[in-house]
Parts: C-alpha cells; sequence; structure tokens
C-alpha cells in the first residue's frame, strides 16, 4: 500500500523561490509507485492551502491562482483538514517531505507543528533544526564537542544595538578580535541572504543594520581566505553515509551569496572537490562528526573552507539545503552513486 507523503513548498521566509525550484524537483522526481503525492502550499503571507491543481504553477509562481482549499493540522489524530467547498474533510499523511529553507521551516517550526500532531517529518527534528539556523549557537556546539577549527567571532544582538555609539564599540570589538575584511551576517537566515563582506570601517554600521533587518542576532565573523567546501552527509535509522566533497568557485564574485548560488552563471563547482583522498576523508569525518555533535537526523549538508595550508574550517550547517536536480546536495550524492529518486525515496523512509 503506497504512503502518503505531503510536499511543502513556498513559506515567509525570503527563500520563497528556492523552494519553489526544490519542490518542483521532487515532485518531478519521486517514485510514484511507492508514494502518493499530496501537496501543501504556503504563501509569502503564511496562508497554508492543499494544492490539487498543475505542479507546473509551482514552478511558475502561479500556483495561488489554481484550485487550492485551506488547510490546517489537526493535533488529534495525525491528519490534514482541508476545508474544501462540501465541507471538511480529514486526510492522513504518513510522512511530510519540507521543501521550505530559511525561517519558518528550516528552523524548526514545522517540524514542530507536525510533531504535536504526531506526522514524521523528513530530516531534522524541531530542536537540531533550530540549533542548526541559529549558526552562533551551533558553533557553540561544534567548538565544545569537536575538533574543527571555527572562525572568530562576535555575536551582536538586536537590543545591544541602540544607536552608533553601541555600533562603534561592537566595531571596535570585532577590529581587535579579526580585523577587515569580516562577514557580517544574520545569524538565523540561509541562502545568504543580508550577508556583507565588509572591508573597511565605513561599511560596518551599514552591513549590520541590513543583517539585522533579516533577524534580530547577528555573527560577524573573521574572513577565512580558502576555498569553498561543501560535504552531504544522509542519515538512515542510526546510519550516517558522507558523500564525497564539492568544491564551490565563486569566480568573480567575493564570496559564494544568493544571486550566485541561483541567478547569474558566475560560479562552478568540482565535484570531487580538489582535494587529495586524505584530505576527502578528513573533511567528511568532520562533516559526520558535526552532523552528529549537532543531534541531526535525515540530511544535512556542512559547509567548510579549506586554506592555503590545507586546514579546515567549518562554516555553517544546512539542514534543509536547495534540492533542486542541480543543487549541490543532491550533485553530491548522485556523484557517489545514489540517484535523484533513490535518494528522496531513502530520505522519506528514514522518516518513517
Amino acid at each position: 500500500m503506497k504512503k502518503t507523503i505531503l510536499i511543502l513548498f513556498g513559506g515567509k521566509s525570503s527563500e520563497y523561490e528556492v523552494s519553489l525550484s526544490s519542490a518542483t524537483g521532487a515532485i518531478e522526481n519521486i517514485d510514484t509507485d511507492r508514494y502518493d503525492v499530496r501537496l501543501c502550499g504556503i504563501t509569502r503571507e503564511g496562508r497554508m492551502y492543499w494544492f490539487e491543481d498543475d505542479p507546473a504553477m509551482i514552478a511558475a509562481d502561479t500556483w495561488e491562482s489554481g484550485k487550492k482549499f485551506p488547510l490546517a493540522v489537526d493535533f488529534s489524530d495525525g491528519t490534514v483538514l482541508v476545508m474544501r467547498d462540501c465541507g471538511p474533510e480529514h486526510i492522513r499523511v504518513d510522512a511530510v517531505l519540507p521543501m521550505i529553507h530559511g525561517k519558518f521551516c528550516e528552523d524548526g517550526t514545522m517540524q514542530g507543528l507536525f510533531a504535536v500532531a504526531g506526522i514524521p517529518v523528513v530530516g531534522c527534528d524541531c530542536q537540531s533544526s533550530a540549533v542548526c539556523m541559529d549558526k552562533a549557537a551551533a558553533k557553540a556546539i561544534v567548538a565544545s564537542e569537536t575538533s574543527v577549527r571555527l572562525a572568530k567571532a562576535v555575536v551582536v544582538k538586536a537590543d545591544a544595538v541602540r544607536n552608533g555609539d553601541d555600533l562603534l564599540r561592537i566595531r571596535e570589538e570585532a577590529e581587535r578580535k579579526f580585523g577587515y575584511p569580516m562577514f557580517v551576517k544574520p545569524s538565523r537566515a540561509g541562502s545568504s541572504v543580508g550577508v556583507t563582506k565588509v572591508k573597511t570601517a565605513d561599511r560596518f554600521d551599514e552591513a549590520v543594520r541590513a543583517a539585522l533587518r533579516e533577524d534580530t542576532k547577528v555573527l560577524v565573523e573573521e574572513c577565512i581566505v580558502g576555498r569553498e567546501i561543501e560535504v552531504a552527509v544522509l542519515e538512515e535509522h542510526g546510519k550516517v553515509t558522507v558523500a564525497h566533497p564539492a568544491e564551490i568557485d565563486t569566480g568573480s564574485s567575493e564570496f559564494y551569496d544568493y544571486e550566485t548560488k541561483y541567478i547569474s552563471d558566475a560560479s562552478s563547482f568540482y565535484l570531487p572537490a580538489r582535494l587529495s583522498p586524505e584530505k576527502q576523508d578528513e573533511v567528511r569525518g568532520y562533516a559526520a562528526d558535526i552532523f552528529r555533535a549537532l543531534d541531526c537526523r535525515g540530511f544535512s549538508r556542512v559547509d567548510f573552507f579549506c586554506t592555503e595550508s590545507g586546514e579546515f574550517v567549518f562554516n555553517e550547517i544546512n539542514t534543509l539545503p536547495g534540492f533542486t536536480p542541480i543543487s549541490m546536495y543532491p550533485k553530491m550524492m548522485v556523484n557517489d552513486g545514489v540517484s535523484y529518486r533513490d535518494l528522496l525515496s531513502r530520505l522519506i523512509e528514514s522518516a518513517l
């Protein structure tokens, strides 16, 4: 008997468009012989709908004009409640496959919602999702539980920034610890949204305020010069598989920002990364250590820098990485012999 899988897409975060692409890839490649696929779209304003129209409308971002019904989660019996014109209908869901990146999903909020209803969700649970989404919190755990090097950092909270004098004190602390250039980024955001590379003191205040528009906590970090290395981790009922790493070449871009990732063609990649077999094994080991230290489940992409001396520096972990067929997480798994379709099946089975 087929399992009913509810794919989530859209959402209130600034990564809405990326979600539509990831969901489209999953919808087009999921094994429909094994799974009965249902769709839940969430608007930019946060309204949830049971979507029953052409999936092509999702990629085109016209799905809101299609056939849809308001949806709610029933906390009593593991069902979702679809408000059809003829009346409410309870529909049992065996698992949720979230294809929503950034706030209001990758941060554990949707995982918590479905956990209360007793519906399994593919990937990390509420707690680990929330911790990993918070770069400052995640790095504190990684620093205490692994031997991986991290960039020096200063954490800034919105309530500590009341005027220019506060920003001056924060800037001077960062200058003392590591100096320019430095990165200013929201602590709890994805896809490099709100991230600025600051090269001079006169750009610092503007960069912090831009990051604070995305989050109430900001991370000011030492700039690590090195190649960008990404590692895909897959967990299935306690068994962890780590793919061979990829290397991102950002080309002429200052760093791997939102435009470079999703809009322009400035970046390229090497798969596997241009590392010796020994160095590949080393970074794969670090990725597994970080994944376990943060109590992750299902899948995550762990990002590092590799310095000129060959040292790896942990950058961040993504518990709901981009999942289009051309995204780096599935590309790394495909390179290691796991097809996109099989990967989706293995992830779903890991949650059931």
